[in-house]
């Protein structure tokens, strides 16, 4: 895992990366954090996220997608959907999920440039340590960046 202090989205936008992921609720909503941006900058991600069915437990862990364009080419989105509800108390983000969908990503992708921010480590109140090491091991002998957000 290699770690970058900048901003996804316009590293993103520049064509630094393949494939950008981002975590999702199970809701549609999109409304914090990355995903707003994301929401903003990206409609077709948000698009393909409202395909599905708002509250579906069953998306935990799978992913929707969205092929956009960059300055150097396709940009394809990953709505990860890595917790459940946005409301709550406590850990939000689902370890097996995130589990679960960086191994998809892993088959899917093989051989791309893949970037992500601190998915569930935010606004899900997970714990960072632990999903690093789970993203380390479903995407070893990738090529993937952690973008920790330069403010």
């Amino acid at each position: 895992m290699k770690t970058v202090k900048d901003d996804l989205i316009e590293l993103a936008k520049q064509g630094a990366f393949d494939v950008i992921i981002h975590g999702c609720n199970c809701f549609c909503s999109m409304s914090g954090g990355i995903a707003r941006t994301i929401k903003q900058e990206f409609p077709a991600a948000f698009a393909a996220d409202l395909k599905t069915t708002p509250g579906d437990k069953e998306k935990l862990g799978s992913y929707t997608s969205a092929k956009v364009k960059s300055r150097k080419g396709d940009l394809i989105i990953i709505n990860a959907y890595t917790q459940y509800d946005y409301k709550g108390v406590g850990t939000l983000v689902d370890y097996e999920a995130v589990k679960s969908v960086f191994r998809q990503i892993k088959t899917d992708f093989a051989g791309l440039r893949i970037g992500y921010s601190a998915i569930g480590a935010g606004l899900a109140r997970g714990d960072w340590d632990i999903i690093s090491i789970i993203i380390k091991a479903e995407l070893q002998g990738e090529d993937h960046t952690f973008v920790e957000y330069r403010i």
